[in-house]
């Protein structure tokens, strides 16, 4: 199997940041690039890498897994812009929440038999360099997302890099994955946001709330910049997710219309089913 001796994480916020944290706690070295020049200084400071790497590939030699830790878009420029400088990497991977068309990048580009995506199922409404610290991915589900043309040795030292830091791994179809986070992580976002907005026009405040509003609409701190192009890259099945909410909600008001109390009850028990089982 490929070793874990030097990895790159382009990206140091809530991520790329944490992950570099544990990686290099875990006796890895770790190199590091950022846009944010206070990110890349906060992370030498902190020990969390051991040198930085250029836009321009320079400093990338003799690295064994490069790792994009930046949102989707950015990902998928700095891929392509890369790939000259990856031709000796092991494994390449993100930490993106969508994977059909990151996969598919990578396997038009050339990178197709060292590219196994990666989500780690978690995260923060905080985000940047600040927000990332040591454990943020012990005990955290990962889904790998395979290119074609991946060798199970590839795969499994994207296991390898998982493991380092706590986390578990499912491999799963890129497609399958963006169907799944649309229900899962993209739609209680997106509800999140839009509760937060209705809200917002109605003239209440965050401090309004109790500790129940305060969680449900929590999402709603979120980078607009990265969930702006979550949903851009995975709208087809946002769509279907948001189509299905927009009916339970509509179901919901006929029901108050029809001062339907079983019907009403009816739909508040089927929530509270869900959430117990």
């Amino acid at each position: 199997m490929n070793e874990l001796r030097t990895v790159a994480v382009a990206g140091l916020g809530l991520m790329g940041g944490s992950l570099a944290r544990d990686l290099t706690r875990a006796g890895i070295r770790v190199l590091g690039m950022d846009g944010d020049v206070g990110a890349v200084a906060g992370a030498r400071s902190a020990g969390a890498i051991a040198d930085r790497f250029e836009a321009n590939g320079a400093g990338l030699e003799n690295v064994d897994v490069f790792v994009l830790a930046v949102p989707v878009q950015s990902a998928l420029e700095l891929l392509r812009s890369l790939a000259p400088h990856l031709a000796d990497v092991s494994l390449v991977t993100d930490v993106g929440g969508t994977k059909a068309s990151i996969v598919a990048t990578a396997e038009a580009i050339g990178l197709g038999d060292q590219f196994v995506g990666s989500h780690p199922f978690t995260g923060d409404h905080r985000s940047g360099w600040s927000a990332s610290r040591a454990g943020l991915f012990h005990d955290t589900s990962v889904y790998l997302c395979p290119a074609s043309g991946v060798s199970a040795e590839t795969i499994a030292q994207a296991v390898e890099l998982w493991s380092a830091v706590g986390a578990t791994t499912e491999v799963m179809d890129p497609a399958e994955h963006d169907r799944r986070m649309a229900w899962t992580s993209h739609l209680p976002q997106a509800a999140a946001t839009a509760i937060a907005r209705v809200l917002d026009a109605a003239g209440f405040k965050p401090r309004d709330l109790g500790p129940g509003g305060r969680d449900t609409t929590r999402l709603a701190a979120s980078s607009p910049e990265l969930w702006t192009e979550v949903a851009l890259d995975n709208t087809p099945a946002m769509l279907e997710a948001l189509g299905a909410l927009e009916m339970d909600i509509a179901e919901l008001r006929r029901a108050l219309g029809q001062a339907d109390a079983q019907h009403i009850r009816a739909i508040f028990e089927a929530g509270r089913a869900w959430a117990a089982s």
